[in-house]
């Protein structure tokens, strides 16, 4: 690697200094929240179960990407990947009528839950980073 010229290095430290005073962030200022979950429904409610988990998503706010997967070794597992612009969206989240909804649809169905991880989700496909 070669060094930088003196022309190169002004050049760069002007281009920082500019964005800097327009304001432009060059980092995240918050950390984005990140979830992976595991539902164990009641026997032969899977299907079902994981149509109220995907109807119950759409429209909230803050929520980059939300997986609804079953488990192929499982039948009665299923497998929930989200990520969120912030814990607080994620929070709010679950006083939405609609997840409520779907909380009190789902309930019965539910044998068990685990969360597995949370996470901090530092960019990739399908994120807006």
């Amino acid at each position: 690697m070669e060094p930088l010229d003196r022309r190169t290095l002004l050049a760069s430290a002007t281009a920082a200094t500019g964005l800097a005073a327009c304001g432009i962030q060059t980092r995240k200022e918050t950390s984005m929240y990140g979830l992976i979950g595991k539902f164990t429904a009641t026997d032969g409610n899977r299907d079902a179960l994981m149509r109220i988990l995907i109807d119950g998503v759409s429209g909230m706010p803050g929520c980059l990407s939300y997986i609804v997967a079953s488990d192929p070794t499982d039948a009665n597992a299923i497998w929930i990947t989200e990520a969120w612009d912030s814990q607080e969206s994620h929070s709010a989240s679950l006083s939405m009528p609609i997840v409520q909804d779907a909380i009190t649809k789902g309930r019965p169905m539910i044998a068990g839950m685990e969360r597995i991880a949370e996470t901090r989700p530092e960019g990739g496909h399908g994120l807006d980073t």
